[in-house]
């Protein structure tokens, strides 16, 4: 009988700051509260973001996983997790970015692999950088996610991306328009945007999800899209989440 394993999807952009990060944990909270068990992998290896931004303290991380794995005392997944509620679990990058660079593609494959027969949904960070070990998640990963803002630069960096991803033949991505990281910057229609990158954009989040108020929420620990004031007055930002979340599980395959 066939195992029951994770849609997989890796979320990321061709430069910083562009709300990579936040667009991870928020659709977590959508697929939090459709009941779908979901691991985050911190793949930024550089910090533990993810973590941090909800409050996470850790010890066990994916780098004791992978230390474990080759030392054959791997026993099993949740010692290595971390629950944020009951169906949004991290598996956190280490803090000593130091110890990121020591782990190698082929465990990672492995620890993807075991974590992909435990939940239903698996979100993937990662830095912008394109490294092997940001390759090997693209090449893992049911439907990649680009975030890009309304920038020039960011945008430029995206359609030499295109050009890439076309030559390497992938297909399985869509790109997300973040006009909520900077609310103001709106230089660029959408029609705009897609002469500029090649391509069409399939989502967007508004700009009036901004939240102006964003560092209590990040010093609470707290994912917007779970939490009811937000919600309620960012409807069409959740719906447009929502969106997101619900096409993801029906290309994955559901």
């Amino acid at each position: 009988m066939a195992l029951n394993k994770a849609k997989i999807f890796t979320v990321t952009s061709v430069s910083g700051g562009v709300g990579k990060t936040t667009t991870v944990l928020n659709l977590a909270g959508i697929f939090s509260s459709l009941e779908k068990k979901t691991l985050i992998i911190d793949l930024d290896l550089t910090s533990s973001d993810i973590a941090a931004s909800l409050n996470i303290n850790f010890e066990n991380n994916i780098y004791t996983m992978f230390e474990d794995i080759n030392n054959n005392s791997f026993e099993s997944l949740k010692n290595y997790v971390s629950s944020y509620n009951n169906f949004i679990d991290v598996l956190p990058a280490p803090k000593d970015p130091r110890l990121g660079r020591k782990i190698n593609i082929n465990t990672l494959k492995t620890i993807i692999y075991k974590s992909s027969l435990k939940y239903d949904v698996i979100l993937i960070d990662t830095t912008h950088v394109l490294t092997d070990m940001n390759l090997m998640s693209l090449d893992l990963s049911d439907e990649i996610l680009y975030i890009v803002n309304n920038d020039s630069m960011n945008l430029k960096s995206m359609k030499t991306f295109v050009s890439i991803l076309k030559n390497m033949n992938k297909n399985n991505y869509k790109i997300i328009l973040n006009e909520s990281i900077n609310k103001d910057k709106n230089f660029y229609n959408k029609y705009d945007v897609k002469n500029v990158i090649g391509k069409s954009i399939n989502y967007t989040i508004p700009s009036s999800f901004y939240i102006k108020n964003i560092d209590k929420y990040v010093v609470d620990g707290k994912i917007l899209t779970l939490d009811s004031k937000i919600v309620k007055q960012n409807r069409k930002a959740i719906n447009n989440f929502k969106l997101i979340a619900a096409d993801l599980i029906k290309e994955g395959g559901e």
